[in-house]
Parts: C-alpha cells; structure tokens; sequence
C-alpha cells in the first residue's frame, strides 16, 4: 500500500463539492498546508471547474486563482501539482512552483499543452478524456469501455512521447466521471490491475463523484461520500495505483493505513 495521496485545493467558485470555499488565495492556501499537515503527498491546485455543465473561464482568470496559491504552497515546501488544460497556466504554474501538470483533457483540450510541459520538465497526469463538461456524457458510447479507455490512454501516451515527454514523467488517470456514465466508472475501476500495467503510474481521482453517491442509493452527504471514496482509495491502491485524489485527505490515509497494516501483519 505504498500509494501516495493527492489533496483536491479547489480555487474555484463552481466545483462540484466544494466551490467557493477556497477562492480567498489565503484560504486556498491554508486549506493545502492544512492537508499537507494532515497527510497529503501531493497539493493539487485548480482553477477552473470540471464538474458537469461547467462553464469554462479564461486563461488570464484561472491563472488570477492559481498562481498565488501555487508559489505560496511551493514555497512552503509542498509537492505542487496544477490542475489545468492550458498550457500558458502549466508553463506559469511550474514556473511558480509546480511539479506536475494534472491535465483531465490529456492534452487534447489545448493543443500546445504537451509541447509546453515539454519544455518545463515537469511531470504530467494526463486524463482519459472525450470532451468538455458541458457535453461530455453526449460521448459516453462504448462497445468495450475497458478496452476503449485502455486504447485512449495509450494514445495519449504517444502523444507526449511525440511532444517530447518521455514516459517516465507521465501519470495516466482513466478519467473516472468524464464521458462516463454510472456503472461504466465501476467497469473502468474493476479494469484498475490492466491500466496499471499502460505506464509507470496511475492517478485515481473518484472523490465524492456522483457514481459513489448512486451506489450508496442516492444523494449520500458529504460524509458518506468521503467513506465511500477512502474504500475506493484503498482498493484502488490495491489494484496497483500510484496516487489517489481526495477531498477528505484523513479519511482516505487513515484507509490506507489500515489496509497496510492488515497486509502487513504489524502497525
């Protein structure tokens, strides 16, 4: 179980669970210290909302969100990741601090990104995508969605070798909750131990997601969707994850702890 754990910080006024929150730099700020304190390996910072029916914002406005709150948390000693589909954000994210580029479109939101990354040295989480908030679930049409996920991540694999990026520094994440529907992200989950095997690293990012809520009969609160997502965590560290993204960063070490534990025959 020696999975990492990536804090969500939400700089947004419109993310599913959480927006608004954070938009305050210095909240967004102390919110990632305090996830750090508190166990994550990894702060996630984003700027724009890709919750469905999200409407997007402008680079210049993203990167009004982000960048203080990514100096800040790098300066302060954090492993910073930007969560963002534009390149200009990445470019100055990693130049404010940033390590990793999390992009959910991987790549294919903007077409200069993977040059762009490229360039900077960072790593790059790059997500099974088929298009934008607003109409993605028009895309969830799968004959063989295991197949077709795989199918698509290498792809993207191949995208940022031909940009420049050697595989080493790429993370593929299957995109749990874009272009999915329902059961396809539980099918996509229980395909965890295949994808695993499509690249050094994989990131799973299922927290608080609609998906948990409708396994657990409906509209689960908050709290049981962090229970729901730190059972997903461990099985999906399980599976041979790399990383896990959450909200709740105790909930889902604490799981991880456990897990370990258990395997382990000792604390």
């Amino acid at each position: 179980m020696g999975c990492l754990v990536m804090g969500i910080v939400n700089a947004t006024p419109d993310s599913f669970s959480d927006g608004g929150r954070y938009l305050d730099p210095d909240l967004a700020v102390a919110h990632g210290l305090r996830l750090r304190e508190l166990g994550a390996d990894i702060l996630d910072i984003g700027g724009e909302s890709t919750r469905p029916g999200a409407v997007r914002v402008t680079p210049e406005i993203e990167q009004e969100r982000v960048l203080p709150v990514v100096h800040a948390l790098a300066a302060a000693g954090a492993v910073v990741s930007i969560d963002t589909m534009n390149a200009s954000t990445a470019v100055a994210a990693v130049a404010a601090g940033a390590r990793i580029v999390n992009d959910v479109s991987g790549g294919l939101a903007d077409p200069d990104l993977l040059a762009a990354v490229a360039a900077t040295g960072a790593d790059v989480a790059l997500g099974h995508w088929r298009g934008h908030s607003d109409d993605m679930y028009a895309q969830a049409q799968y004959d063989d969605i295991e197949r077709e996920v795989a199918a698509e991540l290498v792809g993207r694999v191949e995208a940022a070798a031909a940009a420049g990026i050697n595989p080493a520094r790429v993370i593929l994440d299957p995109g749990l909750g874009f272009a999915k529907r329902g059961d396809q992200n539980w099918r996509v989950l229980r395909a965890l131990p295949q994808l695993v095997g499509l690249g050094p690293r994989l990131l799973v990012g299922a927290s608080r997601k609609g998906f948990l809520a409708a396994a657990l009969g409906g509209e689960a609160s908050e709290a049981r969707r962090d229970l729901a997502t730190a059972v997903t965590s461990v099985l999906a560290a399980d599976a041979g994850a790399w990383a896990v993204r959450v909200h709740d960063v105790v909930a889902t070490r604490d799981a991880l702890t456990i897990a370990r534990a258990w395997q382990e025959g000792k604390a």
